[in-house]
């Protein structure tokens, strides 16, 4: 599978236990609780796996800036927390970081 598919994966598992943080109300429910932790065991087991592919630099801004962008919009569609310009404004700010490490850096070439 290719490094990228996989650090979507773990990008997918981090927004969902991210999300299900919430729910979880402080870990008092049971349901979303083990959504929190499976989650993030399946996010931090798939970020490993890309580490000896994709430089470790990189494999974080891309999986901690897609999810910090993809956790705002789960947050506005499921809890209708709606980000204002500000968030909107830095929310492109980090979508451009990770644009410019993936296409116009060295770094990214491994």
């Amino acid at each position: 599978m290719p490094a990228y598919a996989i650090l979507a994966l773990a990008i997918i598992g981090e927004v969902v236990a991210t999300s299900a943080m919430k729910a979880s109300e402080g870990f008092t429910r049971p349901g979303p609780s083990i959504l929190v932790l499976l989650g993030y065991a399946a996010a931090f087991f798939f970020l490993s796996q890309v580490l000896d592919r994709i430089p470790v630099g990189v494999a974080y801004a891309v999986w901690a800036g897609g999810g910090i962008v993809l956790v705002a919009l789960v947050a506005w569609i499921v809890y209708g927390q709606r980000p204002d310009l500000a968030g909107f404004v830095g929310m492109g700010l980090i979508l451009a970081g990770v644009l410019v490490l993936n296409l116009l850096s060295k770094a990214s070439a491994h």
